[in-house]
């Protein structure tokens, strides 16, 4: 039986969408709540912003990875055309090409050549894309399932400073909020930084660091602007 090895760059793609959604839901939904709750706000404003918030700052998030990664699926598209083509119009030249990089990688040319035959007689495009392009089925760009899973985890990560301020008393909702939010980043960002196979303390505390300054700049702008009596 083959030695199979869990690498972490495996994780990564998914690792990388859920805690950028999660951490972008949790600070900016409670920076806000703290924001407004600073400027004296009643609590069914302090509400209303929360959740509005939640609602745009997903929709926001899912039309950024759907763009995004909507433009990376139309160059890889593009590319694929030109493999294609080169394909169709050069065979021989593409099998060159694909020797050449097999030698750069540390065959000899002869079994480099031999390679390239016998890859491209099996899928000739799909060798190109993997080898040439760096194209493969795992990482291909998929815009919609991005934007849903970045719309998902933002939303998970507001839910939590939003369902503090409605559990807890008025007078307690800035540092609870606070509080709540910040442990939940430490955590988030410890578990990251275990999955990806980095410092557990090292993650939280990157996180930790934003997430505060960004709550207390937000913070600070409510009680100045908000009203004084």
């Amino acid at each position: 039986m083959p030695h199979k090895e869990q690498h972490h760059t495996q994780r990564m793609g998914w690792l990388r969408a859920a805690v950028l959604g999660a951490n972008d839901g949790i600070v900016s939904t409670a920076s806000l709540l703290m924001g407004v709750a600073s400027a004296h706000a009643t609590r069914g404003g302090i509400l209303i912003a929360g959740i509005s918030g939640l609602v745009a700052g997903a929709m926001a998030m899912a039309a950024g990875e759907y763009v995004s990664v909507g433009s990376q699926a139309d160059t890889e598209r593009a590319d694929l055309a030109v493999e294609s083509k080169g394909l169709e119009d050069d065979r021989e030249s593409e099998r060159e090409e694909l020797a050449v990089i097999y030698v750069k990688r540390g065959l000899d040319a002869r079994l480099a050549r031999k390679v390239a035959e016998q890859l491209m007689a099996h899928d000739a495009l799909a060798a190109h894309a993997r080898d040439e392009l760096g194209i493969t089925e795992n990482l291909r760009a998929r815009p919609l399932q991005a934007a849903l899973a970045s719309a998902a985890s933002f939303t998970a990560g507001a839910a939590i400073p939003l369902l503090t301020a409605v559990l807890v008393l008025e007078t307690n909702l800035v540092s609870a909020v606070g509080g709540v939010s910040l442990a939940s980043l430490a955590l988030l960002g410890g578990l990251a930084g275990w999955v990806g196979g980095a410092s557990i303390t090292l993650g939280a505390a990157r996180v930790l660091l934003w997430g505060a300054l960004a709550m207390a700049l937000t913070a600070m702008v409510g009680s100045l602007l908000g009203p004084t009596t």
